[in-house]
């Protein structure tokens, strides 16, 4: 048996002793249906050749100082990903991991640094999801002038795909009229209205209390922005890793999978019983 089978018989031999599933998932679960990999500048600026040719680094776009120096620019560049992610059809994986976490008895949990919204449009029960860096389908005020948050479903960007800039009038806040943004953690951001975020956390917690042998299924999530990986490392429960690059784990109770998000999934769910 190699070493990647017999990671799979040890992956679905800790989630056969489970009575529920964690999803700790990362920008890697994603690439498998097509969404861009930002690793590192050069990537980045493939995906968005105009701010490559302004040698703008992903940091410095995605920041609330971009929506103030250059609001044009800046919601083009949120605009673009906004249409990219209501486009983006979710891989297998995901059906896979929603009925996995269908069968356990106490059912499954989503935590996410994601801010596409992808496990939505998957089917995941949205109580049943935290999303700890926010979400682009949510607006809030810039400013902000309050705690509000309000859908961004009537928001429909157009993009000049060669500058980068949006064609279409900017979201306003409802209350004070000023410029609207995404509802995500941005970098630099001490302006992200997080109660959304908060009051998922809370079910979240809520929910580990009813549990008693939960597993991790982690994928995608990397050490870079660790903020998938100190979450999952805080539960301190039966871990199984997916990630093609970082697939080294704590514990040897634990299962490391040095695969894509659509592969590993497929082959631990074909090793259950």
């Amino acid at each position: 048996m190699n070493d990647l089978r017999a990671g799979y018989v040890a992956a679905a031999a800790l989630i056969e002793q489970a009575d529920a599933l964690v999803i700790a998932a990362g920008a890697g679960i994603g690439v498998d249906s097509g969404l861009p990999d930002f690793r590192g500048a050069e990537g980045f600026w493939r995906a968005y050749p105009a701010l490559g040719r302004a040698r703008l680094r992903f940091e410095e776009i995605a920041s609330p100082a971009a929506f103030r120096a250059d609001p044009e620019l800046a919601w083009g560049f949120y605009g673009h990903r906004l249409n990219l992610y209501r486009e983006t059809v979710p891989h297998e994986g995901f059906a896979r991991l929603r009925e996995l976490a269908a069968s356990m008895p106490r059912g499954g949990f989503v935590f996410t640094s994601n801010v596409d919204g992808q496990f939505q449009r998957a089917d995941f029960a949205d109580e049943r999801i935290v999303e700890c860096h926010g979400s682009i389908h949510w607006l809030q005020c810039l400013a902000p002038c309050s705690d509000a948050l309000w859908p961004a479903e009537d928001f429909q960007p157009e993009i000049d795909t060669d500058s980068c800039r949006i064609l279409t009038p900017m979201p306003r806040c409802p209350q004070c009229g000023g410029l609207a943004r995404p509802a995500i953690l941005m970098f630099g951001d001490w302006d992200w209205v997080e109660v959304r975020t908060r009051e998922q956390e809370r079910r979240l917690v809520g929910w580990l209390r009813s549990v008693e042998r939960p597993v991790v299924i982690e994928v995608g999530a990397g050490s870079t922005v660790a903020t998938v990986r100190a979450f999952v490392h805080g539960l301190d429960v039966p871990l199984i890793r997916i990630n093609t690059r970082e697939s080294q784990v704590p514990h040897r109770r634990d299962v490391g999978l040095a695969v894509g998000a659509r592969e590993g999934i497929a082959g631990i769910v074909s090793s259950l019983n």
